[in-house]
Parts: C-alpha cells; structure tokens; sequence
C-alpha cells in the first residue's frame, strides 16, 4: 500500500498556527523533531508487537502492562479519533459553505450556505457510506486522491505567499526565534502528525507485513509528510505572520477564487480521510467487546459512531483549546511515551542501554510537553470565530478593517 499514508492531511490547516505560537525557526526545529519521534516511534511500536506476538496497539499493551493499561490506551485510542472526526465535521461546514456561497445564486441565507445541511448532507452522501467498508484495503484509493488534494492545497498557499503576502504588513514579532506557546505548537504538530492510533491496521493490510518493509513505508510517509508539512507552514505563516489563525483559510479572503479552489480540495480531503478515523474507533471497540462484528452489528456500531460524531459537530460549531488539548493529552502520550514504555517492558536491556537511552528520553520529553502544553494552554487559551473578513480583505467590515492585536488572533 505505498499510497495508505497514515498521516492525516487535514491537520496541515493548523500547522502555520503553530509557527505563530513557536516562532518561525524554533517551530520549524520542533516540527522536524516531531517528525522524527513519530517516525522512529512508529517502528518502534511494531517492533514492540513483533517482540509480544501481537498485533493491535492493544493488544501489545495489554500484554505488557495488563487490563488497566489496556483500558487506558482504549480510552485514549478512542478519543483522538473521536474528536478528529468531529473536527473534520466542523471544518467541512465551515470550508464547503464558503466555497457554496461562490457560486452564483448561493447567497448567505441559501441552504448551501447553512453549515449544519452541508455537514448532514456530507455525512450521508459521503463519510458514511466509505466508513461502512469493512476491509481498510478498500481506502487505498480514496488514501491516494486525499494525498493529491493535499498537493493542490500546498501550491495554493504557496502561491498565495508570493501574491498575497507582500501585501500584508507582518506583525512586529513575526521574525521572533522563539515564543512562550511553543508546548501548544507541539501539541498542535502532534495532532497533525499522529498516526499510531492506525499503525497496526496499516501494517497488517501490506502484503509483506514485515518490519523492513514497514520501516521503509514509515521512512518514506514520514518523510514526504514532513516536507509537506514543513513548506505548508512556512508558506501560510509567512503571508500572515502574526494574524495567522488557527484554521488557515480563515484568514484568505472570501472572494479570494484561488483560496475557494483551495477550500473545496481542503473539504474533499477531510471527507477522504474521515473512515479511515472511523476505522481505528470502530476497531477499539471491537477489542474492548473483545469479539468480531457480524454484519449487522458491523453496520450499527458504525452508524452509531458516525452519528454521534455529526451530532456533536451540529451541536458546537468552536474545537480550538478541544483540539489542542486533543493534541497534549492524547496524541502525546500515543507518540511519545505508550510505544516507548513498551519497547522497554519488552526489552531484556536496561532502561540506560543502547536503544533504551532513545526510549527513555521519549517518555521524559512526552511528560514534559504534556505538563508545559497544558499549563500554556490553561493560561493562553484562545477565542474562536468564524467567517469574519480580515482587515486586508476588500469585503471586510468596519470592524475589522484595522489590524487585530495579538489577543484577537483567534485559533477555530
């Protein structure tokens, strides 16, 4: 499966915010470092399943740590996923309404326009019949047109970054080598980058399920996903610089028909990566139940999940501190610490060994970004809105036509 990426696309939106919370050459530091702990913590935990003779992420703790470090692993499993698919919902709404409103005739109050219709109608005719797939094989193609869209989001904030920011004057701090929030960029950078949680699913789906192959498909999605990730950030932050939001096309202009093309790939990658969230929650609770689903309970538990995902993404329209707490809380430990406590139960070295060095130091910084992440968090929380024309936007409204301060730069 060279084209089953693990990595989600969709959190790509996000990462130009992180640069706005670490600064720019400390946040492209830190992504790099990310991207390495995620690579090398992937392998690590097939490694893990390799040396305990099993092959679900739960299962590989539960051997190691028994019930309750399995029921914890299942409630953090469950949870990222959860609230991802719930973001994605959101982001849709929001993304595909302003996309709608382009087309002629589609005006505010247009029922194309109504993010809640547009969330309903991409769940029905979308998300749910491709997260009913029982085999994650069947996502192959879908995993390969989410990567392509991904490509057309990239050239688009690329181009937009020699177009549209020489036009906006950068805020005073927009060269800064480091700022205080760099733990929420980590925590931001962790949800875009996680991919643990599906690791196991990928890695039995390959045809040669070994650990070499695995290590070179890890080498190689890692890579290209850091790359992307890496010029996707420095492009969307270098148009903004300070104003950068924490969904980047809020902050392009409506009548913007680039940032639209853009929006509407950005919409269709959400909706293509959707099922495979829908997969690793449907599976956690396959292990919890501890038995194979027949086909009709395949079905409920499925429609069960993806409606209760709908429903609370028409129930809240503002996920900013949910998603960075998502990201400190849950795809932290995911990345850092469970994989790497493992490999050290399993391992006959000690704790201060050859590999077991790199191990350690991961569950020590795991623990430190997860304290400092939620304390800025805490301290630093930040306000949402939606839809609101910035102040170089042609279209923007007397209050917003003058540059927001820093406080004002909301994360949705």
């Amino acid at each position: 499966h060279p084209f089953s990426n693990p990595l989600a696309p969709v959190s790509h939106d996000r990462l130009p915010y992180a640069l706005n919370q670490a600064g720019l050459p400390f946040g492209i530091l830190l992504l790099m470092i990310v991207g390495f702990i995620t690579d090398y913590s992937i392998i690590l935990l097939i490694r893990g399943g390799n040396l305990s003779g099993t092959k679900s992420y739960q299962s590989l703790v539960k051997s190691t740590f028994g019930l309750p470090g399995f029921l914890i692993l299942s409630g953090l499993q469950f949870l990222y996923p959860f609230i991802a698919m719930i973001s994605y919902n959101i982001t849709t709404g929001d993304t595909l309404t302003k996309v709608f409103q382009r087309i002629p005739g589609v005006g505010p109050d247009h029922i194309l326009a109504e993010r809640h219709f547009v969330i309903v109608l991409s769940t029905l005719l979308f998300t749910l019949p491709l997260t009913l797939y029982r085999n994650i094989e069947r996502l192959e193609k879908v995993s390969f047109l989410s990567m392509v869209l991904t490509i057309f989001i990239l050239i688009v904030v690329i181009i937009r970054a020699a177009t549209l920011g020489p036009q906006i004057t950068p805020t005073g701090d927009a060269w800064a080598f480091a700022k205080w929030n760099a733990m929420q960029a980590v925590g931001v950078m962790s949800f875009a980058f996680i991919c643990h949680h599906n690791s196991f699913l990928l890695f039995n789906s390959l045809e040669q399920p070994t650990l070499a192959t695995w290590s070179r498909v890890t080498h190689v999605s890692v890579s290209s996903a850091l790359i992307i990730s890496a010029a996707f950030a420095v492009a969307g932050y270098i148009t903004f610089t300070g104003y950068t939001q924490g969904d980047i096309f809020e902050n392009y202009c409506r009548n913007d028909n680039l940032a639209t093309f853009g929006r509407f790939c950005f919409g269709c990658s959400i909706i293509t990566t959707f099922p495979l969230e829908c997969f690793v929650t449907r599976e956690v609770v396959c292990n919890v139940w501890n038995r194979d689903l027949s086909e009709t309970q395949h079905v409920a538990v499925t429609v069960l999940i993806v409606s209760a995902c709908t429903s609370l993404s028409l129930a809240f329209d503002c996920l900013g501190v949910v998603l960075e707490l998502n990201g400190v809380l849950i795809a932290t430990p995911l990345i850092f610490i469970i994989p790497s406590a493992c490999f050290l139960k399993l391992s006959p070295d000690r704790w201060f060994q050859g590999e077991n060095v790199i191990a350690t130091m991961l569950i020590m910084m795991g623990l430190f970004v997860m304290v400092t992440g939620l304390t800025m968090t805490g301290l630093n929380s930040q306000g949402c809105s939606h839809g609101v024309e910035m102040f170089y936007c042609p279209d923007a409204n007397i209050s917003t036509t003058t540059p927001p301060t820093r406080n004002n730069v909301t994360n949705t």
